[in-house]
């Protein structure tokens, strides 16, 4: 069992691949790595797409890198196999990101990022902390996880999701924010689980034992 953590140059690749690497060893999960060789994301059993910064440039770096990028779709929907995006890695599966400039996302989700609004004008943009889990729909990857259980948070936007069944999970920050998407064999979060202690820790070993 593989599962690669795709290197193009955004995402704070090294903790996340300490906390993956650290729940493989635990559930007997196979090896973690972080590459950039699309033969090695072609042929993992499991995909993780992380990344900071701003939705436009982090898809141009992302299609910029051809080969990495034809290698996560052949991966992803042509045979399936289980993807997680992480903050920015999640918003890139949106059908469109309005951050900055309207760019296209992957549309495996459909939906659109845009900035987030809170009805309380005293609540300062970029959501950053803590914040408690509000789950809309089961899925393995809670196993072990309820609602009320928090997350790490650092962002500005957020996904509007068309369909509320492929939003699994969301917050409360003076108005609703997407917290968790998915569908099929692909799954999304805009926290970071390799910062949200026992809770992300939990559902990053749900993901690595997940077989859809």
């Amino acid at each position: 069992m593989l599962t690669a953590i795709i290197d193009y140059e955004s995402g704070n690749l090294h903790s996340a691949h300490k906390a993956f690497q650290r729940m493989a060893r635990e559930c007997d999960a196979g090896d973690v790595i972080v590459t950039a060789d699309a033969d090695v994301v072609a042929r993992a059993d499991r995909i993780v797409l992380p990344g900071d910064g701003a939705f436009p440039s982090c898809m141009a770096t992302l299609k910029g890198q051809s080969g990495i990028y034809a290698a996560m779709i052949e991966a992803a929907v042509e045979k399936g196999r289980p993807f997680l995006g992480i903050c920015v890695g999640m918003q890139l599966m949106a059908s469109m990101g309005r951050e900055y400039e309207d760019t296209a996302g992957l549309d495996w989700i459909e939906g659109e990022v845009t900035k987030i609004t809170p009805r309380d004008p005293a609540l300062k943009v970029p959501h950053m902390g803590w914040n408690d889990l509000i789950i809309d729909h089961p899925h393995p990857v809670f196993d072990g996880i309820k609602t009320g259980d928090h997350t790490y948070f650092v962002h500005s936007y957020h996904m509007d999701v068309r369909h509320n069944s492929e939003r699994l999970a969301h917050v409360d920050y003076a108005g609703d924010v997407t917290a968790v998407i998915g569908r099929d064999t692909m799954i999304g979060m805009q926290f970071h689980p390799e910062k949200s202690q026992t809770t992300g820790l939990r559902m990053i070993a749900n993901f690595l034992n997940w077989r859809p």
